[in-house]
This record gives structure tokens, C-alpha cells and sequence, in this order.
């Protein structure tokens, strides 16, 4: 797009850089396109990354059509949430935005450039998650331009937001961007904006569409924000939102006064919801029903970022400081919920919020199933071994050892679902945890044939 601008704009000769030169896809056919357009074009083969190589390009220019300006507009995308990101990811980052920006401009400086521009991200500006290779190295290009400036060169970095086509971007990472607020520009207006960039002479600018409601939910909502806050109406806007957000998700009310005084039940049935909302709401759904309680997140389609964006939207509305692992420690909107009750109101659940988050990953695992008739025998028969050791433990005194309630005999869920005597049921359960892969196939034909 940018070649084709400046083609457009009178530009006699244009170099195009890339790896691959004439190799990369589409090449021919834009030599073709801009050469129609009158201009000269020339596909060169160089990592902008390796000094030497880029030397002997720019000692090929004719001499009698001076190189004159020059756009920098290499990226490498390795995207990767901090803590996963491996030290080549970094490397290669700022290979090409720190080591080529250098490189330009060691062997340029002498030159009588009239534009030396830099293509940063806004990533340099806000800090965007899952791009923490990419905002330091952007970041440079910012601070450089500013100091060629100083030492009166020409130079200009723009924080570039998304590019995108009339039709729009329809990759997971397009539909991930609007959701987050961040809106594709058409390359007619951010074409436009260089120009504008440049006919002002400027060093430093951030171009982006912003939601900037949605923006300040995904990334903004449990840090601080002087530099939005300075924007007059992006300040209006994150204002309203945080109010809009809050009475959306909570009823204008704070969650522990409308959890004071409910029952554990409504506590927990108020709180499941408020989360499946959330989830809801950060992965684009129409409202809570596509969103099961004990489903995985993983499941639900859940990635880092959207990660991030749930744990701000429940810190903000819970004013709990929510640890950024959130989904990762508690794996489902169950088990989510389970953990805000514990902080809001932790006397309520003393003592049984950690047994019922293992319960709820327990529950995970098993809603995942398995094929295997041997392994689904093994495991009903612990489940229905622990569960009769939890009903003997839940009464010393004996009210297991023999008498209901209502005086009758003591009854247990036999591995028919029957009910039958808890110690027999107990007794054939352990039994059978030794018990051959024969011997399981018989026990399934003969008593739990839907397996």
C-alpha cells in the first residue's frame, strides 16, 4: 500500500526490501502494478538485520537517482503471553526493529534524506498482552525517532493500530482485535495519516480506532491510566464505561452487600452468573447460556488474552485483586466463582472453598470422558469407594454404622445404582481396583452394560 502511494505520488525509483526479494509471494505482480504507475522499481533481496548486507544495497543506488527518503517498515509477529516467551522470540523482535532501525541509520545519516520514517505499533503505547517482545522494540523506534530529531535528522515513528482491507480481517486475531476494542483502519485512511504525518513534520504519533469502551474492559480496567486520561474523550468514555460495567454486571450494587445476608446457595447461584456474564460478554456471545458452569475454559475457547480481559472484568467489578492466572488456577466459571465467594466473603466459605475448586477440577477432567470401558469401570468404582469413606467420616458417632434416620437399614449406591449396603458397596469397589482387565469386562456386561 505504501508503495503503490508513493508511486502514485511521483516517486521515480522505489527499492523494495524483503528476505525473499523477487521470491516473495506477489512480487512480480507489484513490480508490474507500480511500474504501470511509472515509477522504477526494484526488488532487492536483504536482511535489513545484517549490517553488511544492507551496505551493499544501499552502494548499489545509481547515483543518478540518489536515495531520498526511507520508510522502515519490517516487523517479525511472535506473539507470546510474557511468561511464556523464549528468549529467541525477543531476539527476533528486535533483531529487526532495534538492530535494522540502527543499521538505517548509521549508514544513512550522511545522506540528504528528506523523510526517515518508522513503522512502531501502538503496542509501544498502551502495552498490549501477548505482545511483550513487540512493545519494547516498537518503543525504541519511538524513542529513536526523537533522537534523530535532537541530532537534527529528519525522522518520524508512527504507533501504528491494525491495518485492514474494506471486507475486514477475518482471522482469529481480527475477531480477538474488535473485541477488544481495537478496530481495523482501512489503508485509505492510514495512508492518509502519513501524509498527514509528514506534510506536519512530525516525530512521534499513535494512530488507532479505538473502541475505547470496550479497550478500557480488555486492558485497562486494574491499572492505572494517566496517558488515556489526558484524551478528553477517552476520559468520558472509560468513565462511563467503568459506571456502565460495574451496574451491568453487579446491578449498580456492591457484590458483597448484595451477598450479605443470602443464603450459601443464592451466594453462589448469584455469583456463577455473574461470571458466565463476563465470560460471555469477553468471548462475544449474545448472553449467558452458551456458557456451562463446569465447562473448561480452554474448552470454551478461551487464550491469554481473553484471559487477561476476564480477570479485569471481574476484578473491577468484585474489587478483588485477581491474580493473572486466574483461569489457569481456577479452570472453570464454577470454580471462578467459587474463588471470588471465598474472597468477598471468606467467612461464609472457611474451610470448603479449597475442597469444592478441587472438586470442580475433578469435575472437568471427568466431563471429558474416555472411550475406554476398563478405565470408566476402574474409575466409577474409586469414585463410589471414596464416596463411601466420605459418607462413614461425615459421622463418628455411627450414623452410617447400621440405622437411617428412620430406622431403617443403612443404604449405599451399589455399582448397578441401586441402593444397597454401603460396606458391601465399599467392599466391592476396593475389590475391583485390583481386579484383572477379564474380570472388569465381565463386572461391565454384567451389571453396567451402558458403558
Amino acid at each position: 500500500h505504501v508503495a503503490r502511494w508513493l508511486a502514485s505520488n511521483g516517486a521515480e525509483h522505489l527499492i523494495l526490501t524483503s528476505r525473499r526479494g523477487a521470491d516473495a509471494p506477489g512480487a512480480d505482480g507489484l513490480r508490474e502494478e507500480l511500474t504501470a504507475l511509472g515509477a522504477r522499481v526494484t526488488l532487492a533481496a536483504c536482511d535489513v538485520g545484517d549490517r553488511d548486507a544492507l551496505a551493499d544495497l544501499l552502494a548499489s543506488v545509481p547515483a543518478d537517482q540518489p536515495l531520498t527518503a526511507v520508510i522502515h517498515a519490517a516487523a517479525v509477529v511472535d506473539d507470546g503471553v510474557i511468561e511464556t516467551l523464549a528468549p529467541e522470540q525477543v531476539a527476533a523482535v528486535l533483531r529487526v526493529k532495534v538492530d535494522a532501525t540502527r543499521h538505517l541509520h548509521e549508514l544513512t545519516r550522511d545522506l540528504d534524506l528528506s523523510a526517515f520514517v518508522l513503522f512502531s505499533s501502538f503496542a509501544a503505547t498502551f502495552g498490549a498482552p501477548g505482545q511483550g517482545n513487540q512493545a519494547p522494540g516498537n518503543a525504541f523506534l519511538d524513542a529513536f525517532a526523537e533522537y534523530r530529531r535532537a541530532a537534527g535528522l529528519p525522522a518520524t515513528s508512527l504507533a501504528w493500530g491494525p491495518w485492514g482491507s474494506a471486507a475486514g480481517d477475518d482471522s482469529a486475531a481480527g475477531d480477538r482485535m474488535r473485541r477488544h476494542g481495537i478496530i481495523a483502519m482501512s489503508p485509505e485512511r492510514t495512508l492518509a495519516s502519513l501524509r498527514h504525518a509528514l506534510d506536519r513534520d512530525e516525530t512521534t504519533l499513535t494512530l488507532v480506532d479505538m473502541d475505547w469502551k470496550r479497550f478500557t474492559l480488555a486492558f485497562t480496567a486494574d491499572r492505572p491510566r494517566p496517558l488515556l486520561l489526558e484524551l478528553p474523550e477517552a476520559r468520558r468514555v472509560i468513565e462511563s464505561a467503568e459506571r456502565e460495567s460495574t451496574e451491568d454486571l453487579a446491578g449498580g450494587v456492591p457484590l458483597s452487600t448484595q451477598l450479605a445476608g443470602l443464603p450459601d446457595v443464592e451466594q453462589e447461584r448469584l455469583l456463577l452468573d455473574l461470571v458466565r456474564t463476563a465470560v460471555a460478554a469477553v468471548l462475544g456471545h449474545a448472553d449467558l447460556t452458551a456458557v456451562e458452569a463446569g465447562r473448561a475454559f480452554k474448552e470454551l475457547g478461551f487464550d491469554s488474552l481473553t484471559s487477561v480481559e476476564l480477570r479485569n472484568r471481574l476484578g473491577a467489578v468484585s474489587g478483588l485483586k485477581l491474580p493473572a492466572s486466574l483461569v489457569f488456577d481456577h479452570p472453570t466459571p464454577a470454580a471462578v466463582a467459587a474463588f471470588l465467594r471465598a474472597g468477598i466473603v471468606p467467612d461464609a466459605v472457611a474451610g470448603g472453598a479449597p475442597l469444592l475448586e478441587e472438586l470442580d477440577k475433578l469435575e472437568a477432567v471427568l466431563e471429558r470422558g474416555t472411550a475406554d470401558n476398563v478405565v470408566r469401570a476402574r474409575v466409577t468404582m474409586r469414585l463410589q469407594s471414596l464416596l463411601a469413606k466420605w459418607n462413614d467420616s461425615d459421622d463418628p458417632a455411627g450414623r452410617h454404622s447400621g440405622t437411617t434416620a428412620a430406622d431403617g437399614p443403612a443404604t449405599g449406591i451399589g455399582p448397578d445404582g441401586e441402593a444397597g449396603a454401603p460396606d458391601a458397596a465399599r467392599d466391592e469397589a476396593e475389590q475391583l481396583q485390583d481386579a484383572s482387565d477379564e474380570e472388569l469386562f465381565a463386572f461391565i456386561n454384567e451389571g453396567l452394560g451402558r458403558y
